[in-house]
């Protein structure tokens, strides 16, 4: 957004909402301020300067979120380091551009891919979040993105396999915390997502981050499931976290280099097919409306 931009938007704001509006438009440049620091300060990790078979991306998943469920999954430790990014968008092209993925598979629930990717440079690309969106929690259920990591994991064999689910993006699958709203505005200007409500005290920070966690067990429970069926070496990470107010800021905004919305889980294992699970099969109907589930999920306005 050109300052141009913002002063038309803040004006009109705060036409429609007065002093709220000058509160709006005041945090939006405040975030653009980081932004324009983060393009000019990057730091990061690439998953690929790192040896893995099978690569498990939880969207926007912080590190010390992750850290409090390691008594609880084997596979969980309280490694991390630092993303390329801080928003999906700009880590799908931070990571993949530079490198080769002729080898690679990516199965994703992230819309971002049919932005961003050239599926022509991969051995394949399964956008579940195509066909697999569940309108009751309007996000894609983890189970969908196991199905197909699995199958195509043994049906393709691929050198490497890139498995990117959207939990524990919200909104949250046991608790969305976002009933009511309609799908039309939910996200809009990411305003009523629950990072914007949190902001604006309408909901506790404790309730927030309970739900969030349940939301990152409930896809752990699915990494669980997916480990037991395909092999390799595995990393475990994620594309970016979360903000609750750290600097004063929430959510996830794109090129903001705040260590705690950059710092990731980063936890290594190892899987084995044991073949104990076969895939439910998905029926591939198309969701061609990509901007609606964009907006549904927080990332337009």
């Amino acid at each position: 957004m050109t300052l141009a931009d913002w002063v038309s938007e803040s004006a009109e704001r705060i036409r429609a909402d007065g002093v709220a509006g000058v509160t709006e438009s005041m945090y939006e440049l405040y975030v653009g301020m980081w932004r324009n620091v983060g393009r000019r300060l990057n730091y990061g990790r690439s998953v690929f300067d790192d040896d893995w078979d099978v690569l498990v991306v939880l969207d926007a998943c912080r590190w010390d979120l992750m850290s409090e469920v390691t008594d609880e999954y084997e596979f969980v430790n309280a490694t991390h380091d630092y993303s390329l990014a801080s928003s999906s968008e700009e880590w799908l092209g931070k990571t993949f551009d530079p490198v080769d993925t002729s080898t690679v598979a990516y199965v994703t629930a992230n819309p971002f891919s049919a932005q961003v990717l050239d599926e022509r440079r991969f051995q394949s690309i399964d956008e579940v979040w195509r066909y697999a969106i569940d309108d009751t929690v309007r996000t894609i259920p983890a189970d969908a993105v196991t199905d197909r990591a699995i199958e195509t994991h043994r049906n393709q064999n691929p050198e490497r396999i890139v498995i990117h689910y959207m939990q524990p993006h919200y909104p949250f699958v046991p608790n969305p915390m976002d009933e009511g709203l309609s799908i039309g505005s939910f996200g809009d200007d990411d305003r009523n997502s629950v990072w914007d409500r949190l902001r604006k005290g309408e909901v506790a920070r404790d309730e927030v981050w309970a739900a969030y966690r349940s939301n990152l067990e409930y896809v752990l429970d699915n990494v669980a499931l997916l480990l037991e069926n395909v092999d390799g070496d595995v990393l475990i990470t994620a594309d970016h976290g979360n903000l609750l107010g750290e600097y004063g800021i929430y959510g996830h905004p794109d090129y903001v280099p705040i260590p705690s919305l950059k710092r990731v889980p980063w936890c290594k294992t190892t899987a084995k097919d044991t073949g104990s699970y076969t895939p439910e099969p998905r029926v591939r109907k198309e969701n061609d409306e990509r901007e609606e589930l964009l907006r549904d999920l927080g990332y337009r306005s």
